[in-house]
Parts: structure tokens; C-alpha cells; sequence
């Protein structure tokens, strides 16, 4: 019910995807859904790909909260319910490239094997650059995991750990026509070495007009605990609006 919900409000509230903070912005929100359905006469396949972002920013903080769900069945067997809840903060430091950062991170994911997990931290991040058309962003802090995942329909894998997350993040407009960014973490248990998880966002987006562009995003998840990954491609178009 309560995925039902988020999804219900971010369409009543939602505006462009991807939309940046101009010096005037405060408050941003967006709603993005795709999808797709596959039948044929051996069968029928469908995925739904929901996200939905609120973020608030002033001269000093930086809030935002982010959520998407991907929900996905073939030929009647589930493949994916996958949903993901974060908070997190920036506070800026006294240089201008240097920020400080807290999370919490909510999981659960059918493809990964992670029936609830809790990510919460502290650490720094730095502008490598920060201009307006390029920005390279590396990160890097102190996770504890609270998780339960699934083993067998008889066992569970219940632990706590302490993670090391590093983030690298990126940002590069090109003639105001081609832009590529992503969000791509590593984030390895400081307790076993096999203990790792992998989080991959990238998008490629292409202006057709000011307002509109065509984007394919790539998605790859790894949580190497429960040998599980699921790798997820979209395109399609992307409405902007600058508030």
C-alpha cells in the first residue's frame, strides 16, 4: 500500500525529470515511470520502472529524498519488486569544494535476494570539478548495514557490518546538446572482502529542444553477499522544466 501511495503522489506532484537547481531554486520534485510488455506466442514478459525525487537546496544544505520501485514478472514467475527508499544531506564546508554528507538507505529487492536492509552513514565529498557544463564528484564515507537476506524459502542470512562507500559522481554537458551523468558506489564491508555491493547509474540524454530530450539510462546492481545482480536499460523521452 505504501508503494502504491509514493507512486500516487508523485504523479499529483510530479514535474520534469532531471531537472537541476538554477540560483533561484529551491525546491525540485519529479516523477518518472517506464515500462515495457513482450508477448509473444511462448509466452509474456513486463517491467515497470517507477522513481520519484523530492530535493530542497539553499546557499549551505542540500536535502534529498529519492525512491524508486521496479516491478517485473515473466511468463507468471516474478522477476523483479525491487524497491529503494534514501535521505540523505549536504552540509558545505568552508572551502568551496569540500562538503560533508549523512544517509539513510532503505532496501528491499526480489533480483538481489535482500528481503529489508538499512544503510546508514557519514562521510565527506569533494569537487574534483565544478563548473557549470563539467562536474566530477568523489565521495567517500563510513556505512553501517543492517540487513536480512534471503538464502533458501528456509533460510535467512540476518547481520549487521560496517561498510566503506565510495561514490563517484559525474556530470558533463556538451554543446547544450549531449549530456552524460551518473552515480556509480562501491561500498565493501570493512569485515569480509567478499562482502560487497555495486550501485551503477549512468544516462545519456540528447536535447531536441530546450525543454525536451531523448535519454537511455543504465542501471546495474551487484550484492555480491547473496551472488545476485540485475541489470536494467531504458530510454525514452524526458520533459525539463527550470524552477
Amino acid at each position: 500500500m505504501y508503494k502504491l501511495i509514493l507512486l500516487l503522489c508523485g504523479i499529483f506532484l510530479s514535474v520534469a525529470a532531471h531537472a537541476q537547481f538554477n540560483d533561484s531554486t529551491h525546491y525540485h520534485t519529479s516523477y518518472a515511470s517506464t515500462g515495457s510488455i513482450n508477448k509473444t506466442n511462448d509466452g509474456s514478459s513486463y517491467l515497470l520502472n517507477n522513481a520519484f525525487k523530492f530535493n530542497i537546496k539553499n546557499k549551505n544544505t542540500t536535502l534529498n529524498f529519492n525512491n524508486g520501485w521496479v516491478y517485473g514478472r515473466s511468463n507468471s514467475n516474478l522477476t523483479n519488486n525491487d524497491f529503494s527508499s534514501s535521505l540523505d544531506f549536504n552540509l558545505n564546508g568552508k572551502s568551496p569544494h569540500l562538503y560533508f554528507w549523512g544517509l539513510a538507505n532503505y532496501n528491499t529487492s526480489f533480483s538481489l535476494k535482500i528481503n529489508n536492509q538499512l544503510l546508514t552513514g557519514l562521510g565527506a565529498a569533494y569537487n574534483v570539478i565544478d563548473k557549470k557544463n563539467a562536474m566530477l564528484n568523489l565521495s567517500d564515507g563510513i556505512l553501517y548495514d543492517l540487513s536480512d537476506l534471503y538464502i533458501s524459502t528456509t533460510e535467512n542470512d540476518v547481520y549487521q557490518t560496517y561498510r566503506n562507500s565510495f561514490r563517484l559522481n559525474f556530470r558533463f554537458v556538451i554543446y547544450n546538446l549531449l549530456i552524460v551523468d551518473g552515480n556509480n558506489f562501491l561500498q565493501n564491508s570493512l569485515q569480509t572482502k567478499s562482502d560487497y555491493i555495486v550501485r551503477s547509474n549512468t544516462n545519456l540524454s540528447v536535447k531536441l529542444r530546450k525543454w525536451l530530450a531523448f535519454t537511455t539510462s543504465f542501471n546495474y546492481n551487484r550484492q555480491n553477499r547473496t551472488h545476485s545482480e540485475n541489470l536494467l536499460l531504458n530510454y525514452g523521452l524526458t520533459v525539463e522544466k527550470y524552477f
